[in-house]
């Protein structure tokens, strides 16, 4: 299947297939806050009637139908970016209900079952069920064996069965290889849809179709022409009230074991033979097998790691990391990490890939910068100065567009050089909103594409490269620096890239 991006208004072009969505831990955060709304500006978009998804939330808590439905629409109205029309909300809520049960009761979970069965009986639709685990991680176990031990993960005659797992997915190696193997217990790989709401940004699925789609960057996507790729991840806020599962995580294993490692395979990847989710994962699968492994000394010699420390921001005095609620006075967790990654393969072999991200940082910013080798020719050395070499940017977050900068001659002169860019912002060329990510990774999950989720065995390749890091880290924390907070992070960082010639991008989040 294409997984090339669709305007909004094309999603309801596809035939969207009746199935029951149950959610689990259905009042939670992510619920409310994503799932949701996700849903209904699905439904607002015509990508589905009301009629065709009947959504169960299950959770522990004693509540009424009607009181799910009342706090599922107060968080709507913070969340959604159109607000709420209360004819298409009286029609999308009628089909949510409510389920109450604990998730090592196995009678909560057959009771489950038959309401599935009565409604899909009554409808006369297919058994098509979606579970989505909008769970902690630890619960995870418990739901699966309930999930086979009541036969609900059974695909039946007329009918598929999927789940979704949300990230983490393991902390280490050894615990992803056996959460695969639970999951894989009670659903098959074809049925298991890992998310990472980071690919279901419309840049982060435009990579492919910008390189592929346009010989003029294919052509030069290698160690012939690029200096140097980086791609940050910034967070100007602190751990936020998630320090107790952030302290046990940190930036290595939050942001870059997933997020910022799926990035770089799309960046990085080989043409794949055909436009289809085996195909396309299975080259995403080959950038990671052709990755370097950081052991012993080499981490400490391409990684950095800090935590940030006390500093202003807004003229606003931050407090530092090991002084937020529930941090550890002693910890040695990281608030940010960068990376200096190296492929071996023909394509990038001799091409630093410098990763970042960290927490407390100036501005919040998602982005990849391709930077090009400057030119062999010395034409205009005589002008004078240091000429800025030609970059393509791709942001994700905020204002998601792309950008090329290059070199013009100022009309105000005979031969003075001038960098300028030329800029695509997605909402201003489309004049509507992008879809959020979750929205389009529902869409997909529901129709059966697996092209923008992690794939088992890429799951666990990402996670061998992490374990070596963790691992030295492991051996000494003498690396562990701080920055203060607001700032780009520790001098170390940038010294990392000033050994390659090169330096980190910070533009002001209103530019490119």
């Amino acid at each position: 299947m294409s997984t090339f991006p669709l305007p909004t208004e094309e999603l309801s072009k596809r035939a969207f297939e009746p199935c029951s969505l149950v959610i689990f831990g259905a009042t939670g955060d992510l619920t409310h806050r994503k799932l949701i709304p996700a849903l209904y500006h699905l439904a607002l978009e015509n990508s589905f009637s009301s009629s065709s998804l009947k959504v169960i939330g299950v959770a522990r808590r004693d509540k009424s139908n009607h009181e799910f439905r009342e706090e599922l629409k107060n968080s709507l109205s913070k969340f959604s970016r159109s607000g709420v029309d209360e004819l298409l909300w009286e029609q999308f809520s009628s089909t949510i209900s409510y389920h109450r049960m604990e998730f090592d009761d196995l009678e909560g979970y057959l009771q489950l079952a038959k309401k599935l069965e009565e409604y899909e009986s009554a409808h006369q639709l297919p058994a098509n069920r979606l579970f989505y685990f909008a769970v902690a991680p630890h619960q995870f176990e418990v739901i699966l064996k309930h999930l086979k031990e009541s036969k609900l993960s059974r695909s039946r005659e007329k009918g598929w069965t999927r789940v979704v797992l949300e990230k983490p997915f393991g902390t280490n190696l050894e615990t992803a290889r056996d959460l695969n193997k639970l999951v894989h217990d009670s659903f098959p790989e074809s049925s298991t849809y890992r998310i990472d709401h980071y690919l279901g940004k419309e840049t982060a699925q435009n990579i492919m179709m910008l390189r592929f789609a346009n010989p003029i960057f294919e052509s030069l996507w290698n160690a012939q022409h690029i200096h140097h790729v980086q791609i940050t991840a910034a967070e100007s806020m602190g751990v936020e009230g998630r320090a107790g599962y952030y302290d046990q995580a940190g930036a290595l294993r939050d942001m870059v074991q997933n997020h910022l490692l799926q990035l770089f395979t799309l960046i990085a990847m080989e043409p794949p033979a055909r436009i289809d989710d085996h195909a396309i994962r299975n080259e995403k699968v080959n950038v990671l097998k052709s990755l370097r492994p950081l052991h012993g000394q080499d981490v400490f010699n391409n990684v950095v790691r800090a935590q940030y420390g006390e500093g202003f921001f807004n003229n606003e005095k931050l407090l530092g990391y090991k002084n937020e609620s529930a941090v550890a006075s002693d910890s040695l967790t990281e608030t940010y990490v960068a990376l200096h990654l190296s492929l071996e393969n023909q394509r990038w072999r001799g091409v630093p890939f410098f990763i970042r991200s960290g927490k407390r940082m100036p501005q919040s910013l998602t982005e990849i910068v391709i930077t090009f080798k400057s030119s062999s020719t010395h034409l205009f050395s005589t002008q004078g100065g240091c000429f800025p070499a030609n970059t393509l940017v791709m942001r994700m977050q905020p204002h998601e567009g792309i950008s090329l900068n290059f070199l013009v001659k100022n009309p105000a002169s005979k031969f003075s050089i001038q960098p300028v860019s030329m800029d695509f912002d997605y909402e201003h060329s489309f004049r509507k909103p992008n879809p959020e990510a979750y929205e389009r990774l529902l869409f997909d999950v529901i129709h059966g594409d697996p092209t923008l989720f992690a794939r088992g065995d890429e799951v666990e390749e990402a996670w061998t490269f992490i374990d070596g890091i963790q691992r030295a880290w492991s051996t000494s924390s003498k690396d562990l620096t701080s920055y203060p907070s607001g700032t780009w992070g520790p001098e170390a960082a940038h010294l990392l890239l000033q050994k390659h010639g090169a330096s980190w991008r910070e533009a002001a989040p209103e530019h490119f």
